[in-house]
């Protein structure tokens, strides 16, 4: 069974932190890096993975929340540690979780499609194709936000019509992961047979996305934030509490629609804007009531793409 460490605060501690759960490097199928700065990462990661092929995510923050740690690590375990499938994936529990992708040629779309192409790629080389996917997270900066509608395009071409979209989220993040790179997109797929779950909010009809799919046991849902389905509008501007306590709620509703609870999410990872950081610590009795046994990886990133959210929450969750 798949596990989601809490964040562990360097390559430094990551054995100890395995060892603690019973798990070795050997186990890790998925590392998330959220940094400031990513200088010396690939030489710490490569002293203690000590040759184990994992796939990597590099995600730029502005901070990891109630850390001083200048990065942290999002570590994805499965007994055994899966099996490599093509050119740095790595299947665990049908799951098959990809490296991080960006580019540092072209303008924003030609980037995005690159990074879109990149992905399928990888996914033919461990044999699926683009409707495998479940879950999109695309990082671009916030100079970007009014190009960003042109994404759409390239995700039809590339993706398809459906019926089957992954979830998706889109995040600003103003540091580059890599000089020249206007995003990077991080993606997962699975191997079987895939449902999409949508309460029925019509918005998702024509959008490349839907609010989760399910995957044999496993939700993999979209990123949330404040926004009526019906009307598309931003609610609760510049209150913390309400747009978290609305988008819980917004997520219990799609895990519904899989016969599942609050009480089956394993992971959320929530970005926040810097505006919210100070509140965050009051909403934890909110999270401790909807998703009591979920791990939760906050980090704050430059902004989300309506300016009015505060926060947006990517939940994972995983049926008893």
């Amino acid at each position: 069974m798949t596990v989601q460490l809490p964040l562990v605060p360097g390559y430094p501690r990551l054995v100890a932190a395995l060892g603690a759960a019973g798990l070795s490097v050997s186990d890790v199928v998925h590392l998330t890096e959220y940094a400031r700065s990513f200088d010396g990462l690939d030489a710490a990661r490569a002293e203690v993975l000590s040759g184990h092929p994992v796939p990597v995510s590099r995600v730029p923050v502005e901070a990891v929340v109630g850390s001083d740690a200048p990065y942290a690590l999002g570590v994805t375990v499965c007994p055994g540690g899966g099996e490599p499938a093509g050119d740095g994936v790595r299947v665990a529990d049908g799951v098959v979780y990809l490296p991080g992708v960006f580019t540092a040629e072209g303008d924003f779309r030609e980037q995005y499609r690159w990074c879109l192409d990149r992905i399928v790629g990888l996914l033919a080389g461990a044999g699926l194709g683009p409707e495998s996917l479940v879950r999109t997270v695309d990082y671009t900066a916030t100079a970007t936000r009014t190009e960003y509608p042109r994404c759409g395009r390239p995700r039809k071409e590339v993706l398809g019509t459906g019926p089957i979209h992954p979830g998706a989220a889109g995040i600003l993040v103003d540091a580059p992961v890599a000089p020249g790179a206007r995003v990077a997109l991080d993606a997962i797929a699975a191997t079987g047979p895939l449902q999409v779950l949508n309460p029925g909010w019509a918005r998702y009809d024509t959008l490349t996305y839907k609010p989760a799919v399910r995957a044999g046991d496993k939700i993999f849902g979209a990123g949330f934030g404040a926004l009526d389905p019906v009307s598309q509008q931003a609610l609760h501007a510049g209150d913390l509490t309400a747009q978290t306590a609305y988008v819980y709620r917004g997520i219990e509703a799609v895990l519904a629609c899989g016969g599942a609870t609050g009480e089956d999410v394993t992971h959320l990872v929530e970005y926040l804007t810097p505006a919210a950081v100070a509140d965050y610590p009051a909403t934890a009795v909110l999270r401790k009531r909807h998703f009591p046994n979920a791990v939760v990886d906050a980090v704050v990133c430059s902004a989300l793409l309506r300016p009015e959210f505060l926060i947006e929450t990517v939940p994972t969750a995983v049926l008893r």
